[in-house]
């Protein structure tokens, strides 16, 4: 199997090229040869395909296919490739796709409603578009709060249940702490790369409001971060919490994998990230034996129900650009089969996104089930293309707005109102009812 690391500026040159030619690799294509390309957001994918020999798996059943990854380092860079690609009617045949992107490549995008896997996926309904399936998550996926239990012990405190209680704990984890070492985190964000504050700029709105769909709902509104809204209300919460210290003397100054590794050694308190950072620490070598995970608590009250939220991810499409448009579908049939699957997702630290395959849980993410057995899921919807068609006019970037929350003199309630008023214009600019 071929693996393609592309470049944004080498690709524009290659399109170009190709455009002034006039052909493309499939019209040169033998039938008897099949090159299958899949465009990967995900390293960890890309390096998994190799290490489990993706390409000889499918070469079983289709030993004339030979699949090609093209692997771009993060789903930014390959979202502005596509865009690129799409315009020049050269997309891929198989592509990864976010929840977001969907509003953008619909158009350009093949039905799936009608594949074997579509039925066996637990989100395929989810997601529909126009009551079609145009793409298929290859991941369930939660956040956890990954915290360890020694350390909370010495700290004399316990899993919190409740927001409150949430931000107590962390609050105590500094104070404890950083009488011994002041440059001791209690809660690890990694604001310096903004996308980190996704668990709670992101998510945190649809726990509030119970509603995974808020984002497309609020498309409808005029006023949707006014006083008393649910994003109102969870950016307040948020707000507070990380202007309260608890995230170290420069949180802009430190991204992800540095607070990941300052965790790692105990010198951050809790971290709230995917289950590919339990990965990440495994691969490392690490002693887990006193990491923990739990949920984030959004909840005000323990008489509230405990929501959390659930998405697929890392969603398999195909694009009607491809000339070979049944091989990529039997691709994604075999994806997720039971000789591909299985291998697959027991390599990751994600749950099944099939009803046909239980994956048995790490340990140390079970543990947040465990703690909470009567959580309620809401399955987390990206947004519409109104909701997004609003966001490009009004420049509204939750993950940046987190980051801003740490700028000294910053204004939550000045920016909420600017952020209306900007709602509403793009509203009635777009002409969305």
């Amino acid at each position: 199997m071929k693996i393609k690391k592309i470049f944004a500026l080498l690709l524009v040159i290659s399109i170009m090229t190709t455009l002034f030619v006039g052909c493309s690799d499939s019209s040169t294509e033998k039938e008897d040869k099949v090159t299958l390309k899949i465009a990967c957001f995900a390293p960890d994918d890309s390096k998994l395909f190799n290490d489990k020999d993706l390409q000889g798996a499918f070469q079983k059943e289709h030993p004339n296919v030979n699949i090609e990854v093209e692997e771009y380092k993060d789903a930014a860079e390959y979202n502005n490739a596509m865009k690129i690609r799409a315009s020049a009617n050269q997309l891929p045949d198989v592509m990864y796709m976010k929840t977001y992107m969907f509003s953008d490549y619909k158009d350009y995008l093949s039905d799936l409603t009608e594949l074997e896997s579509t039925d066996n996926n637990l989100f395929s309904k989810d997601y529909r578009i126009d009551d079609k399936v145009y793409g298929l998550p290859t991941v369930s996926g939660k956040s956890y709060v990954y915290y360890w239990t020694d350390m909370f012990e010495e700290a004399g405190v316990e899993v919190p249940k409740t927001w409150n209680e949430f931000a107590d704990v962390a609050k105590t984890l500094k104070d404890f702490y950083s009488k011994n070492d002041p440059n001791f985190i209690a809660l690890g964000v990694g604001a310096k790369d903004e996308w980190p504050t996704y668990p709670y700029m992101e998510f945190m709105p649809a726990a509030e409001s119970g509603n995974g769909a808020l984002w497309n709902e609020i498309a409808t509104q005029d006023e949707p971060f006014a006083e008393g809204t649910d994003i109102s209300k969870t950016y307040h919460k948020v707000y507070d919490l990380f202007t309260s210290g608890v995230c170290g003397k420069d949180p802009l100054g430190i991204g992800h994998d540095q607070v990941s590794s300052l965790f790692a050694e105990k010198q951050v308190g809790m971290i709230t990230f995917a289950p590919t950072l339990l990965s990440k620490l495994q691969g490392e070598g690490r002693d887990l034996s006193t990491l923990s995970t739990f949920y984030l608590p959004v909840r005000d009250s323990e008489d509230e129900e405990f929501r959390n939220v659930i998405q697929g991810d890392n969603f398999l499409s195909i694009s009607q650009d491809s000339a070979n448009q049944e091989i990529a579908k039997e691709f994604i049939n075999f994806f997720f089969s039971n000789e591909w699957y299985p291998e697959f997702i027991n390599a990751k630290g994600d749950d099944s996104a099939l009803s046909t395959y239980s994956k048995e849980k790490d340990p140390i993410l079970k543990a947040a089930d465990e703690k909470q057995p009567d959580m309620v899921n809401v399955c987390y919807d990206g947004g519409n293309k109104d909701f997004n068609d609003i966001v490009a006019q009004t420049k509204f970037n939750y993950k940046k707005l987190g980051a801003q929350f740490f700028i000294e003199g910053f204004d939550l309630d000045e920016e909420l109102v600017r952020l209306n008023e900007a709602w509403k214009q793009a509203r009635t600019t777009l002409n969305i009812k």
